[in-house]
């Protein structure tokens, strides 16, 4: 049993408890920090996003711990000094300086790159607890913003390798002191009961355990990937090109293909195209992948202004107008940050608008909206195959489009590659829809 006046000598030795252990979770997330950033570069794919969320998470953790040991620091009196020649003791105080350096700045530049990035996602902190931006840092004018996303980008790249050789001196301090100096007992100031001079000595073999292992969580962790919403427009319509189109290329011929039973009963009389409003449940969405990941999304606010008829189809006419502020994913970082520059720039282009007036009856229902899509500011041509039934003053509608993301701008800067996320966006709607109050009556 050791005497009180040995205890007494040997707390004045080490730190207090409340410091080993934030200095141990400080460590043990620091290792599974680095981890995780290694693992996401050059990975602009779901698992990297949700790496990087995570990151984020860990980052900020770090910040509050680091500052909670900083104040205990300044709070309480350090344990007794170690002899130690003069340069060794400079170098000591500028490598535990330099790692408040880094442990407080590092979290503060990411925090400054997430606030003023171009992509504009938030921070939940481990997915559930949402975390602000730098206030005002994103709604800075844009050469400002970029200014202060590369400061802090720069900044952040530079301590994580000042990091690297602060944590290489650290650690050789540690062990010469540990392994070759019996009278240094300075391992036993931050683990309690480690003997100077040792080198199989318990404490430090568990402690390179214990790093081993978390740096073995940190590789293999595998945080939820973004989500994805359910099928808003049912499974893609690949039936929609199972018949051979008919020769048809105008919309008399297209009429004229029609089956004889169904053009013995039309009337030869000019017919006016219907107005149909857009009911409840109808649905527009888009289909992607994201590294080989599925991705479903819908348009949460649209309206279609359509007059239509399957024997006026050269009078017929549609427009649907998008609010591009309304996409929806099913994940709620990745969709706040849909709408902004790097994709719809909904913030100068709120809407996109289809309009089409020349259609084309290429089968049974079947048929083809040759039309245009205005989109971020770029018009270009867009065909939209459909199927449609028509029973009394009720129609059913589901039709699909394919379109080059890259032609309209959507995806800038590392998005703009396809390598990930390719060209192709499939854009499908379901409509269920009646005839509006003073159009044409029931058959």
């Amino acid at each position: 049993m050791n005497p009180p006046a040995a205890n007494k000598t040997a707390a004045a030795e080490r730190y207090s408890a409340v410091a080993i252990v934030l200095h141990w979770l400080i460590a043990a997330a620091i290792v599974v920090q680095v981890v995780l950033a290694w693992r996401m570069v050059g990975h602009n794919t779901p698992e990297g996003f949700a790496l990087m969320q995570l990151h984020k998470s860990v980052g900020i953790t770090i910040l509050g711990l680091s500052l909670v040991r900083l104040v205990w620091r300044l709070a309480k009196p350090k344990p007794r000094a170690v002899t130690l020649t003069p340069w060794e003791a400079r170098l000591s105080g500028l490598v535990h300086a330099g790692f408040y350096l880094v442990m407080i700045g590092m979290p503060l530049t990411g925090w400054l790159a997430v606030s003023a990035s171009p992509i504009n996602i938030p921070t939940l902190l481990y997915g559930h607890i949402p975390f602000p931006h730098i206030p005002g840092v994103a709604e800075l004018p844009a050469h400002l913003k970029a200014a202060a996303h590369t400061a802090g980008s720069r900044s952040h790249a530079a301590l994580a390798w000042l990091f690297y050789g602060l944590f290489a001196l650290h650690v050789a301090g540690a062990l010469k002191h540990q392994l070759f100096g019996a009278h240094e007992p300075v391992l036993a100031r931050m683990a309690p009961g480690a003997v100077a001079g040792r080198w199989l000595e318990p404490r430090l073999l568990a402690i390179v355990a214990g790093l081993i292992l978390v740096a073995g969580f940190g590789v293999f962790l595998q945080p939820p990937r973004p989500a994805s919403v359910a099928p808003s427009v049912g499974p893609v319509l690949a039936d929609l090109d199972s018949e051979p189109p008919a020769p048809a290329a105008s919309a008399e011929s297209s009429i004229a293909s029609t089956p004889a039973a169904t053009q013995s009963t039309v009337d030869p009389t000019p017919v006016s195209p219907v107005h149909w409003v857009v009911g409840a449940g109808s649905t527009l969405g888009f289909t992607t992948n994201w590294s080989g990941t599925a991705i479903e999304g819908r348009f949460q606010t649209w309206t279609a202004d359509i007059l239509f008829s399957p024997k006026a189809l050269d009078r017929s006419r549609v427009k649907v107008v998008i609010d591009m502020g309304s996409a929806a994913t099913g994940d709620a970082q990745r969709d706040s940050s849909l709408p902004g520059e790097s994709w719809f720039a909904a913030a100068t282009n709120p809407k996109a608008t289809f309009t089409a007036s020349r259609f084309e009856q290429v089968g049974a229902d079947r048929y083809v909206a040759h039309g245009t899509l205005e989109l971020r500011g770029v018009s270009k041509p867009v065909d939209l195959r459909f199927r449609l039934k028509i029973s009394g003053d009720r129609a059913e509608m589901d039709g699909q489009a394919s379109l080059d993301r890259t032609a309209f701008g959507v995806g800038q800067g590392t998005f703009a590659a396809t390598d990930q996320i390719p060209s192709e966006v499939v854009v499908a709607t379901r409509i269920s829809a009646q005839v509006a109050p003073g159009g044409s009556p029931k058959p």
